[in-house]
């Protein structure tokens, strides 16, 4: 008979941001070690709530599996000695399967005899196997924070208050930090009581009779429906914001969705304080209209029932009220602050000891910009735009608003910048030389926020890189992987006619103004393979295959555009239903790559051509390398491809009939320079033996 398993363990409130990723382990570590120990069972479900974390485990098997099976040891040569005894090996193998030296046998496999053993084992009770590996399950699993509590060694996320094993209704006595299990749980802090579990099947119901709904799920859709509920009564559109309605869900046990107001002279502020005030300190969702606009109006969820669902609105409103209050009042003193007078305060802001000061990085940002604007021959308008929004990108950050409200940086530059007189293309580009501030975020729009924000991104990549400041394994405190992301995805967005290297040089040149301590050319190369990682991910992103990428890498990521153009029209030709005519195409190509390594230089001299089927061969070529080249240059990459595919005949013709290593010295020669010369015209599309059928 199969029994059901449940373990919770209870807690003090964990941080909302620590409980999926505790739910997602603890299921994790006992399913292995259910597995490790032989233990079969049905299906797993993990419940949390801040108070606690729990498995429910059907169908347990009442014994661990019984092990019946031969293993493998030695060969015989090792296995015997001289004297036809066994040797020190096949002692030691016996010794490790827990038999007997005269339980073992010989076996043969593939014509070779080794040793073979016995192994059994015969299944302990389940019951009896559980407590210990259920207790050494939960003691290793780690956070991201820590903590000890009184004189307890364990380390924990917070401290253990109980703890309830049960398989069907029998206890399973564990003991953890000086808490021992039981068949007791903890209802909800304020409306709940002891809950008895009698069996473990029941787990889900005894506590919802006690105000807690352990069900992850079921709480994330009670809160959208009575949030869908509001919003269709009301004719709302409620924002609901995924990390925002994750941070709740775990900060409740019984959810209950009201809403609240606020005084609509607080519209007055730019609707992203609004909002941000509410998501970010309050945790509230705020209410729009139709159009998008903000109302005065805001959905929050509390941590129980619906009694006095009036009074804990009004106690809601007042607290926002409160921290309106002190929104409009920075916002109101912000603009009594100038754009020069915020500027000269960046002077007393440290960058980066080694950096210096923010007014220095402004120094740097502006320079580029200025750099870039110069190489990519922007026009007048253009340049002046890109060169006041570089100067004036960072004022916002000694403002009231953004000392507050960090995430509001940028946002709050290109309100105050409007409002002081700036024009709307310098406004704008303050705002989205941060972009992209996240993953899956658009690039910057205009030409000015983009050529900024290059500038901003590479300055801070570069200055990072320059004073050994390189990301490795998870350790990544300056976000550098994510502003080359955004470096490589804006360039792309945009199209510029430059290099990445070009990019490199350009802030390498500013920073060796500055003084830069390490070598140049080894920051280079360390900048080179970062960001080769960047684009690598770009491109699986854009759902090219893993070889494809590999063969379009080997042969340059310099130029992004045409690196994304070379991986598409590579993985079109290698995917799409005429594969395997291309396979052969890049088997010919192949050859003359192997071949070419042979030559000691490029070119060819068709008077030592001696069979026809080389001048064939020459022909084709000397028509399609003017084509590859215009292709290339047009940014074409299917139509190159194409043209390197049409060659497959000439060149498999020319394999087929030719010796290629000819022992006429001058032949051989000659021949290995037009396969060395065609080689070298294809090397910049892709290294095609990189390529996987």
């Amino acid at each position: 008979m199969s029994n059901h398993l449940l373990l919770e363990i209870g807690l003090e409130e964990v941080p909302a941001r620590f409980v999926r990723g505790a739910m997602n382990q603890l299921q994790e570590r006992v399913v292995k070690w259910l597995g490790e120990a032989r233990i079969g069972h049905g299906e797993v479900r993990a419940y949390a709530t801040p108070r606690r974390l729990a498995l429910l485990i059907a169908d347990v098997a009442d014994k661990q599996t019984d092990i019946h099976e031969e293993v493998k040891g030695p060969s015989r040569k090792i296995a015997i000695d001289a004297e036809g005894n066994w040797s020190k090996a096949a002692l030691g193998f016996a010794r490790s399967q827990g038999v007997e030296p005269e339980q073992l046998f010989m076996k043969e496999l593939q014509g070779v005899e080794y040793v073979y053993a016995n192994k059994s084992s015969l299944g302990t009770n389940t019951v009896d196997v559980l407590p210990e590996g259920l207790r050494q399950q939960i003691v290793a699993m780690t956070f991201p924070k820590n903590m000890r509590w009184g004189t307890q060694e364990l380390r924990f996320v917070r401290p253990i208050r109980w703890l309830t094993a049960l398989l069907g209704s029998e206890i399973l006595a564990l003991e953890i930090a000086g808490v021992s299990s039981g068949n007791t749980s903890k209802g909800h802090r304020f409306l709940g009581e002891t809950a008895v579990i009698d069996s473990a099947e029941n787990y889900v119901e005894r506590l919802r009779e006690q105000q807690v709904i352990v069900d992850v799920r079921e709480r994330e859709e009670l809160i959208l429906a009575q949030i869908e509920a509001m919003s269709a009564e009301r004719g709302w559109h409620i924002a609901v914001k995924e990390d925002l309605l994750e941070e709740i869900v775990f900060l409740v046990e019984y959810p209950t969705a009201l809403y609240g107001s606020f005084d609509p002279s607080f519209l007055e502020i730019p609707q992203e304080v609004l909002i941000t005030s509410m998501r970010e300190h309050q945790r509230y969702f705020p209410v729009m209209n139709e159009q998008g606009e903000l109302l005065p109006h805001f959905v929050t969820v509390r941590n129980g029932d619906a009694t006095s669902i009036e009074q804990v609105a009004r106690g809601n409103e007042k607290v926002l009220r409160a921290r309106l209050s002190d929104a409009k009042f920075f916002y109101a003193e912000d603009q009594k602050l100038s754009i020069e007078a915020a500027l000269a305060k960046l002077e007393s802001i440290v960058y980066h000891e080694e950096l210096g000061t923010m007014t220095e990085k402004v120094g740097r940002i502006r320079e580029v910009a200025r750099r870039l604007h110069e190489r990519l021959g922007l026009d007048g308008e253009t340049a002046a735009a890109i060169d006041r929004a570089a100067a004036i990108a960072k004022f916002d950050l000694v403002t009231q608003m953004v000392y507050e409200f960090p995430e509001l940086q940028g946002i709050m530059g290109e309100d105050y910048a409007r409002k002081a007189g700036e024009s709307e293309a310098v406004a704008r580009a303050v705002f989205e030389h941060y972009q992209p501030r996240f993953a899956g975020e658009q690039a910057p729009a205009s030409v000015p926020g983009a050529i900024v924000s290059l500038a901003d991104k590479i300055d801070t990549i570069v200055g990072c890189f320059s004073i050994g400041i390189i990301p490795t394994g998870s350790q990544d405190p300056y976000a550098l992987r994510r502003q080359a992301a955004g470096v490589v995805q804006t360039l792309i967005a945009h199209g510029f006619e430059l290099q990445l290297g070009d990019l490199f040089d350009l802030a390498l040149d500013v920073h060796g103004a500055r003084g830069m301590t390490r070598d140049r050319a080894e920051v280079r190369g360390e900048l080179s393979e970062f960001f080769a990682l960047r684009v690598k991910n770009l491109l699986s992103e854009h759902g090219i295959r893993y070889d494809v990428i590999d063969a379009v890498m080997a042969a340059g990521f310099d130029n992004l555009r045409m690196t994304v153009e070379r991986a598409s029209a590579l993985f079109a030709a290698a995917s799409g239903e005429q594969k395997d005519s291309f396979k052969l195409a890049v088997d010919a190509i192949n050859r003359v790559g192997n071949l070419a390594a042979k030559a000691e230089q490029a070119g060819t001299d068709p008077a030592l051509f001696a069979e026809d089927v080389e001048r064939e061969l020459y022909a084709h070529w000397q028509q399609a390398r003017p084509q590859l080249a215009a292709a290339l240059a047009a940014g074409d990459a299917a139509e190159a491809i194409s043209r390197l595919a049409a060659l497959r005949e000439p060149i498999t013709a020319y394999f087929d009939q030719v010796m290629v290593m000819a022992e006429d010295p001058a032949v051989r020669a000659n021949r290995l320079g037009l396969l060395a010369e065609m080689a070298a015209a294809i090397r910049p599309i892709a290294d095609f033996s990189k390529l996987v059928w």
